[in-house]
């Protein structure tokens, strides 16, 4: 049973910065790709930030140079590193993983809130 185990959120005022952890119970390495969604409140979860096995990256535009994802695959953890938070930022963000075996494969965390305010 794979479990992914969000930590990190909390306040924050806005420009300050905060580091999301996502904890795997298996291995980062066997999942296709690992990435962060968010979901505020009335809007859709869209993503944030993708990994894939290899490494390569991928952001939305509104935290591109903002964000960044990385994964330790000794700790079996997804990071997310988030600077220059703004009040846009606010959301539920959820830690994703898409295993190798297609369609129904998919793993999500249960989430942790962030609020960016003053």
């Amino acid at each position: 049973q794979v479990q992914l185990v969000e930590s990190g959120g909390g306040l924050v005022q806005p420009g300050g910065s905060l580091r999301l952890s996502c904890a795997v119970s298996g291995s980062t390495f066997s999942f296709i790709a690992m990435g962060w969604y968010r979901q505020a409140p009335g809007k859709q979860r869209d993503l944030v930030a993708g990994i894939a096995r290899g490494g390569s990256t991928n952001y939305a535009d509104s935290v591109k140079d903002r964000f960044t994802i990385s994964k330790d695959n000794a700790k079996n953890t997804v990071y997310l590193q988030m600077n220059s938070l703004n009040s846009e930022d606010t959301a539920v963000y959820y830690c994703y993983a898409k295993g190798p075996f297609g369609p129904g494969d998919d793993y999500w965390g249960q989430g942790t809130q962030v609020t960016v305010s003053s």
